[in-house]
């Protein structure tokens, strides 16, 4: 079963149901919920989707929102470590190295991102959604 980290992109995809990335997303945590896959975000995907959705959300639906979609994945932790190499790493993006070394060091096995370009320096796969989702029919 694979162990999949899910960029703070796709996960806005599903909750605010982006018109052009809904479906896919929404067909990618319907494997969670059917445990065939095993999603992943890290805490920082966790506080920035909170942090979107209060924007256009009252604070009470937002958490709603986030409760629900809990349940299709589990959450990791940021710690020094990987607060450490993300500050050493090469990657241009702050965030992205966080949500890389975040699935280096829980052992996953690849990440699913729409920003394919800022993960370049990965050694693990990185796929978008929709790429995932065909290879695995």
């Amino acid at each position: 079963m694979d162990r999949i980290l899910v960029d703070t992109n796709i996960v806005l995809d599903l909750l605010a149901k982006r018109d052009k990335f809904f479906s896919e997303a929404q067909e990618l945590f319907t494997l969670s919920d059917q445990r065939k896959i095993r999603l992943f975000v890290s805490s920082l995907t966790f506080a920035n989707t909170h942090y979107l959705l209060s924007q256009s959300l009252k604070i009470g639906s937002a958490r709603k929102i986030l409760r629900k979609f809990k349940v299709l994945v589990e959450v990791l932790p940021m710690d020094d470590k990987i607060i450490d190499l993300s500050l050493d790493s090469d990657f241009k993006d702050f965030e992205d190295s966080i949500q890389y070394y975040t699935a280096i060091e829980n052992n996953l096995d690849l990440i699913i991102t729409r920003n394919l370009k800022d993960f370049k320096l990965s050694k693990i796969p990185v796929l978008t959604a929709k790429n995932y989702l065909e290879s695995n029919r």
